[in-house]
């Protein structure tokens, strides 16, 4: 966390307001949030307009909290993009004299009426990381606030011992608290509940849902205009790093097994797309390549997606939890999205063909070729064939989500799809969405342990590939299985066979088609992967 700003200020900002009441001086105001924060927040890891041109930046709201020493800030930043839109922020502001400086993490030097110091991050300050932790365990509910701090039911009377930051800042700001407890800031914020929150607590105080870190407490802003979540806190569950790490390790471990063992990839079983398998239907050739242990590591980790979704889908009193059925507006919000994205990754891949070659590039040439029948496949989707229900997902399902306990998984992060709106976030989807977003992971894991092993196997290319496509519809079949019966087994209707692969396709699709954009943009020799996912699906 020790990324000094120091450096990027020459000359200290003078001001004749004092700390206390800065934010009620119109000056100060001003200068802050053009001269020293358009410089500082460019910087951030959670700042999320790198791609665009700012414009400019607004304090929208504030409030103050005080410790017994000190008075903080929460700020509320709207950061305004010349490409004509803008984000919201949130910023916790502490003022440090220069003898009580304890970071190098410093946004500017300052004078405040007669005092020098420097305006810092307040998440720098343990003052005030205690201040928050002490304000949600000691919660109560006084209605009319307008900051509010919730503790959750399943958190027992608990003082500050420590805090300290966890892992490099990402697109949040997370605390660990007397090593059991997890505080997640929202960096960027939106005028409506974090689906992360409102999905954590719902699991946890209502539906009691295991395998996930449970909900402890949160803090939110009530205003007028909606609430705003500011932090999440969570039990920090003890794990051995997440599942994509574990995935490519195992993956590895199988690919060695060809040379090791002697395995002729040709004569390998093959299986159709979508077979749902036992694990005693497994051919001994596969078993003997795989090892027996990854499929069932396979099924927990079925097991526990379906528990999840059964328990997003099962309440009748909670009306943004209540599933629902298909309708005209949620195809028109389909197509429309769909479209629109396709559309996108159509303009990505024109430009971007120069930096495609080898099979990339004949990849990118056969989806181009086959276009009409991607878009017709989008198009296609017929509400009124649809007998399942749309419930609640986790929205943003894949390896890196997923914690592994021992032989267990905690299912973590449900802020939804980092491109799409809050409002989309929230939109109730097929829950075998979250399924395909577990597969095209899987997909990942086999092509990056053979990309970033291509020395180590002494096979060609093309024949990893080709044991790749194999593993990975071994791995589908074994997850459907084991999640269809138990989401069925838990009364969570995701409609028949012939529904439940059409969901699938469509849904694998979209998430190719959206990878796609990704990897073209940030490291085309990639795009082999969404390419060879498309290619597979659609079957050309």
């Amino acid at each position: 966390m020790n990324t000094t700003n120091q450096d990027t200020f020459t000359s200290t900002f003078e001001f004749k307001t004092s700390w206390e009441t800065c934010f009620e001086d119109d000056d100060f105001v001003k200068v802050f949030s053009s001269d020293i924060l358009e410089n500082y927040i460019i910087n951030k890891r959670w700042y999320g307009g790198k791609a665009s041109t700012l414009k400019y930046i607004e304090v929208v709201d504030q409030f103050k909290i005080t410790s017994k020493k000190n008075t903080y800030y929460g700020v509320l930043l709207e950061v305004n993009f010349k490409e004509a839109f803008y984000q919201h922020y949130f910023m916790p502001l502490a003022f440090m004299a220069k003898e009580e400086l304890d970071t190098s993490t410093v946004i500017a030097p300052v004078v405040m009426g007669k005092q020098t110091g420097y305006l810092v991050d307040a998440l720098h300050q343990e003052d005030f990381r205690k201040l928050l932790f002490d304000n949600i365990v000691k919660s109560k509910e006084t209605p009319g606030l307008k900051l509010v701090f919730h503790k959750g039911s399943s958190i027992e009377k608990e003082e500050y011992q420590s805090s300290r930051f966890m892992g490099l800042e990402q697109s949040n700001t997370s605390i660990i608290y007397n090593d059991s407890f997890v505080l997640k800031i929202f960096r960027r914020i939106y005028v409506s509940t974090n689906p992360d929150y409102e999905i954590s607590r719902f699991l946890t105080e209502r539906m009691h849902f295991e395998n996930t870190p449970r909900y402890t407490g949160s803090i939110n802003l009530a205003l007028a205009e909606g609430n705003i979540t500011l932090g999440l806190m969570q039990e920090l569950v003890s794990n051995q790093g997440d599942a994509w790490k574990f995935m490519l390790e195992q993956i590895d471990g199988v690919f060695d097994n060809l040379k090791r063992k002697k395995i002729k990839i040709d004569k390998l079983p093959d299986i159709a797309m979508f077979k749902r398998l036992r694990i005693n239907e497994i051919p001994p050739e596969i078993i003997d390549w795989v090892g027996l242990s990854l499929f069932l590591r396979i099924q927990t980790l079925a097991l526990r997606t379906a528990e999840m979704h059964i328990a997003l889908g099962s309440d009748i009193h909670e009306t943004a939890f209540t599933p629902t059925t298909y309708n005209g507006d949620y195809t028109v919000w389909l197509k429309n999205r769909m479209l629109y994205q396709f559309q996108n990754r159509l303009n990505i891949i024109e430009n971007s063909l120069h930096k495609l070659d080898g099979l990339a590039l004949e990849l990118a040439h056969q989806f181009m070729e086959n276009k009409k029948l991607v878009r017709k496949h989008f198009v296609d989707f017929d509400w009124t064939k649809m007998k399942s229900e749309r419930i609640r997902i986790h929205g943003d399902y894949h390896l890196g989500q997923v914690l592994v306990n021992g032989d267990d998984f905690y299912i973590l992060d449900f802020e939804g799809e980092p491109e799409s709106t809050i409002r989309d976030r929230k939109v109730k989807q097929p829950p075998l969405k979250d399924v395909a977003g577990m597969f095209r992971s899987f997909h990942y894991a086999i092509y990056a342990t053979i990309f970033n092993n291509k020395e180590k196997y002494p096979f060609e290319q093309e024949e990893l590939f080709k044991a790749g496509e194999i593993l990975y519809k071994y791995f589908v079949g074994v997850f459907l299985e084991t999640y269809i019966e138990k989401a069925q087994s838990g009364n969570l209707n995701i409609g028949y066979n012939h529904e439940i692969d059409f969901l699938l396709k469509y849904c694998l699709l979209e998430k190719a088609v959206y990878e796609l954009g990704y990897e073209l943009n940030s490291r085309p020799r990639w795009a082999v992967i969404p390419l060879r996912g498309i290619q597979s699906i659609m079957n050309y």
